[in-house]
């Protein structure tokens, strides 16, 4: 398929639905299993496929409909505190927690 930078999908992972086009990169929730940087990501969940001339829209998937991806960074963002305070009563409770994601690169829409 050749890319005019009309083409685009709207796909469900982690989620939540992200508008992706071929060689755009993009920020999800981590996938489970074991992946590595350099692996290929299949996305099946297709909501819609718009190629700039007609739309296909999914009942809530469209079946056949995928996107491939390859995974090109895995990381934790920055950290974020929770705090949990009470005044008068000497309570203070601190706690951080970094969210971990992976970055993937658009190849294909199919």
């Amino acid at each position: 398929m050749a890319s005019n930078g009309m083409e685009f999908a709207v796909i469900q992972t982690g989620g939540k639905q992200y508008k992706v086009s071929v060689g755009e990169s993009l920020t999800i929730e981590k996938i489970l299993g074991s992946f590595k940087v350099g692996d290929k990501i299949t996305f099946d969940k297709v909501l819609l496929v718009d190629n700039g001339k007609d739309t296909t829209i999914g009942t809530p998937y469209i079946s056949g409909a995928k996107v491939e991806a390859t995974l090109s960074e895995i990381g934790r963002a920055a950290k974020v505190l929770v705090v949990k305070y009470k005044q008068k009563s000497r309570y203070l409770k601190r706690n951080g927690h970094r969210q971990p994601f992976f970055k993937v690169k658009i190849d294909s829409l199919k």
